[in-house]
């Protein structure tokens, strides 16, 4: 997937997403101390949480967005290492205390082959006792709010058009996005992005985890300390990784 032109609009796209509940939860469950961001995309979260103390490095597979990120950091007089790898191929970026997937960046790995090659690239890199927190869509905001669904909203400079489909597989949807981005000459460019995400059952995780390695120490949905029910939204898993 290409994210060339998607980057430039992606802070706009996501700008009612809840970065401030994703930083909270973090500063809930680890204090401090380096702290690997995988799919950091344009690095909001990743200034976030550098601002509040933490040695952060992030790791995206778009350069692009790494760019934009790289500018926020350095607005932000902040010194955060950034390399374009795959999460499931993570490879020569040191030992972490704590190893973060947030904002449903894991639902773009389509197979249980893919998930289970993340998760133990991200267990070879994290330091004994350390933290791997994530969170994904469940299944129910899969198949009972993407799906058929459309979302759009016009602003001056950047308009768009969101359609979600069935993907093919199971329990996995086709996000079609058509952006309407104003030009310098004041015209409107048309461009389109599809995107793939797909999820799993939360025992499927869980067992995958265990697999490689992590002990799990909580499962719980929507910011919440509650445990996932039926008509969860976003699913948050707390591992350790275990000494083997």
């Amino acid at each position: 997937m290409s994210y060339s032109r998607f980057a430039a609009v992606y802070d706009a796209l996501m700008q009612d997403a809840p970065y401030d509940e994703w930083e909270a939860y973090l500063r809930k469950e680890v204090k401090n101390g380096s702290l690997l961001d995988i799919g950091c995309g344009t690095g909001e979260l990743a200034v976030r949480f550098a601002r509040a103390g933490f040695h952060v490095t992030g790791i995206d597979l778009s350069d692009d967005m790494l760019a934009i990120a790289r500018e926020k950091a350095e607005a932000n007089n902040l010194t955060i290492p950034l390399f374009q790898q795959d999460m499931r191929e993570l490879d020569s970026i040191g030992t972490f205390e704590t190893a973060v997937i947030f904002c449903d960046s894991l639902n773009y790995l389509e197979t249980e082959e893919d998930v289970k090659q993340t998760f133990q690239s991200v267990f070879n890199y994290l330091k004994d006792d350390g933290l791997f927190l994530f969170d994904v869509h469940s299944i129910y905001k899969i198949n009972h709010i993407f799906l058929e669904q459309t979302f759009a909203d016009a602003a001056d400079d950047i308009s768009f058009i969101w359609n979600a489909f069935p993907g093919e597989h199971r329990d996995s949807v086709e996000h079609e996005l058509t952006f309407f981005v104003q030009s310098e000459n004041g015209a409107y460019e048309r461009f389109d992005e599809l995107h793939h995400q797909r999820t799993f059952k939360p025992e499927d995780y869980a067992d995958w985890l265990e697999e490689a390695g992590f002990h799990i120490e909580a499962i719980t949905a929507d910011f919440t300390n509650d445990a996932p029910s039926p008509q969860s939204e976003r699913i948050f898993f707390k591992t350790k990784k275990s000494s083997r």
